[in-house]
């Protein structure tokens, strides 16, 4: 039985030798890489890091976009009884840096020259970032590097040829690497996001993350029929779960994108069964199709508005396999046939017979509609430390407010305080040469400390509220701090489900109400703005703009509606706002590369805005440095307005 990655790909190309294990979009066209194909890859790979001096132990640093060739590598190099490390593709040198450094990586291998001139920087650099001990660098596209001639740098072509004449003098060799293989080792180390701190490197076995797979695919079915598009980070937890574990768990078929700018035009040419996506990509699905429809012609946006509200009230309950009577049937068929089987081929997801969200909390409404619509979507909930799931919505029995129960072979368990733990095959074993903070989250029985604030309903399923870190309460009587409990991202989530809104940052703990500020979708509002005849010089400009922030208003005082009528959330509705003058952006350190919010990181960055709010001013002037895309510095100076918003009496629940 195979009980390694390495062995699991050997097993799918014995089996299923001329079966599609990888297909890649080059030029318009899709490349297929077979089991069997594969398989020699991988041999020539690892054969080829051999003979470079590669041993066991050893990490190797993985940077790059989807590509068959970079999922081969996490395999060849787990062959050898090594370790990868994969790094986010849209890095900056200095970030890449550390991990480089902490992971002691001598070897990397680099999708192309923008990722190689970044390593090489690195190695060359005579600064406290440098990383002199990079002695070996491999590349994939050889575009851009005829003229590169530094010591230690190789094609993956010229790897691989050596690895296959080496498998020709030694022709047993990798079979024998492979049966060494421990399935307790370390398969590979993922590096938190550092929301709050320097990232951490989460070192997970093959076990561990077999052992999830194994779970994900018997409760979803998940076979070799099933294709999958891989698109999102190689460094993040979920993308090797979906993308690897599952993959050669279930033997279904990856695909990867041409590019990132092609992904939309790719899901939709692949057409995927099993889909993951976090919840900014629904957003963005979203947005994009309320754009399409407010340039729609009038008809069409009646019929719009007329099935879509058929579908919020009984498309869930059809999906889920529950009783709706005949005439809502009736009407949910048309609306199909008319508005959601289009709507769905226009998005790419007319194929799903599963998908996934997680990686942040999706607000309910988001959640609704895709369900609305007859797309099975469903959330999972976990991090990086548990081979990024620990619950799982199952098929019929999903909640929009939960993220499920919890996953085989999974156990749950609330603190006193409120903090989920959990305890599974598939935790980490430790932070890598982190002892310190290891003993921080693993406590002596075995559980994990998620770090996440939750309760569990009488079904068994998780509710998360918040980070535990976040969840705060408004002042109380005489200012204490005893007042209502107050969740950011709660209210946020509700924020961002508006095509308008992008993301949202929300205060309050220890004031007397909350406050928020506002990233517009650039594209959405700038469509809207267009259709008015309103001009406009850039986000700045558009930012800025009355009739942005009066549309931004409506948006919030929609927020607060909802809030007045749920129970004790009254007195969170958001008291004032402003629409921020800039992006947030990973690149400013605003956001981690998963883009979630560094909400202490924002508050104390953004002071003078924070204390503008608080103090009662209508408008505030703000310098703000930067980094742009080419590397260089600068500043983004704006005055920007800030808004009361329309707050709600609390609604009286029904006697």
């Amino acid at each position: 039985m195979a009980t390694t990655f390495p062995q699991l790909l050997l097993e799918h190309a014995r089996k299923r030798p001329q079966a599609p294990a990888l297909r890649e979009k080059d030029y318009g066209i899709w490349q297929t890489w077979s089991w069997d194909k594969a398989a020699d890859d991988v041999r020539a790979l690892a054969l080829g890091l051999h003979a470079l001096g590669f041993k066991p132990g050893q990490n190797l640093a993985i940077v790059g976009d989807n590509r068959p060739l970079l999922y081969l590598m996490f395999i060849a190099v787990q062959s050898l009884s090594g370790v990868p490390v994969p790094m986010y593709q849209d890095a900056i040198a200095e970030e890449m840096a550390y991990v480089l450094r902490q992971a002691e990586v001598d070897f990397a291998f680099a999708e192309d020259q923008e990722q190689l001139d970044k390593l090489l920087e690195l190695r060359n650099a005579s600064s406290e970032e440098a990383v002199p001990g990079l002695t070996h660098l491999i590349y994939d596209d050889p575009r851009g590097l005829r003229n590169y001639t530094d010591p230690g740098l190789i094609s993956v072509e010229q790897l691989m040829q050596r690895g296959r004449d080496y498998g020709q003098e030694n022709p047993e060799l990798f079979e024998q690497f492979v049966r060494q293989v421990d399935p307790q080792s370390t398969a590979i180390i993922l590096y938190t996001s550092g929301t709050t701190s320097k990232p951490k490197g989460v070192c997970q076995t093959h076990a561990a993350y077999i052992a999830a797979a194994e779970g994900g695919v018997a409760l979803d079915h998940l076979n070799q029929d099933d294709d999958v598009l891989s698109y999102l980070p190689p460094a993040w937890a979920g993308d090797f779960l979906f993308s690897v574990a599952e993959w050669l768990v279930a033997g279904y078929t990856i695909n990867c994108p041409e590019s990132s700018e092609t992904v939309a035009i790719d899901l939709h040419e692949i057409g995927p069964t099993y889909y993951f996506a976090p919840p900014r990509i629904f957003e963005g699905l979203l947005t994009s199709v309320s754009i399409r429809m407010e340039d729609a012609a009038r008809s069409k946006r009646w019929l719009y508005r007329r099935f879509i509200g058929v579908a919020q009230r009984v498309g869930a309950d059809i999906l889920d396999g529950r009783p709706v009577g005949w005439a809502d049937r009736l009407l949910y068929g048309l609306g199909n046939l008319l508005i959601y089987a289009p709507l769905k081929n226009a998005m790419g997801l007319s194929r799903i017979r599963v998908a996934y969200t997680a990686g942040a909390a999706i607000g309910p409404d988001l959640f609704r509609f895709f369900r609305s619509i007859g797309i099975n979507l469903k959330q999972i909930y976990g991090q990086t430390e548990t081979c990024a799931y620990v619950t799982i919505q199952k098929n019929g029995e999903v909640k929009l407010d939960t993220v499920g129960p919890a996953a085989p072979g999974v156990e749950l368990k609330i603190t006193e305080g409120g903090e989920v733990l959990v305890k599974s095959r598939s935790l980490l074993t430790e932070y890598y040469k982190r002892p310190d903070a290891t003993a921080e989250v693993l406590d002596a029985d075995g559980w994990f400390h998620t770090g996440d604030a939750g309760v569990i309903d009488s079904d068994g399923h998780l509710r998360i509220i918040d980070r535990a870190k976040d969840v705060g309460r408004l002042n109380g009587p005489q200012g204490t701090c005893a007042g209502p409990m107050f969740a950011p991202n709660y209210i946020e989530n509700k924020l961002k489900f508006f095509p308008q809104i992008k993301e949202a940052v929300c205060f309050g703990h220890g004031r007397d109400h909350v406050c928020a500020f506002i990233n517009i979708d650039f594209d959405a509002v700038a469509d809207w703005a267009e259709r008015r005849g309103i001009a406009y010089a850039g986000y700045v400009d558009l930012a800025g703009k009355a009739d942005v922030l009066q549309l931004i208003a409506g948006c919030v005082d929609r927020v607060n509606a909802g809030l007045a009528a749920e129970e004790g959330m009254a007195a969170t509705q958001i008291a004032r706002f402003l629409v921020l003058h800039k992006e947030l952006d990973p690149d400013d350190d605003e956001l981690t590369r998963t883009r979630k919010v560094r909400r202490g990181f924002i508050a104390e960055k953004y002071r003078v805005l924070v204390d503008a709010l608080y103090s009662g001013k209508a408008e505030q002037h703000i310098e703000t440095a930067v980094k742009f895309e080419d590397g260089r510095s600068g500043n983004v100076s704006a005055t920007v307005r800030i808004l009361d918003a329309k707050r709600f009496p609390a609604v009286k629940a029904a006697a």
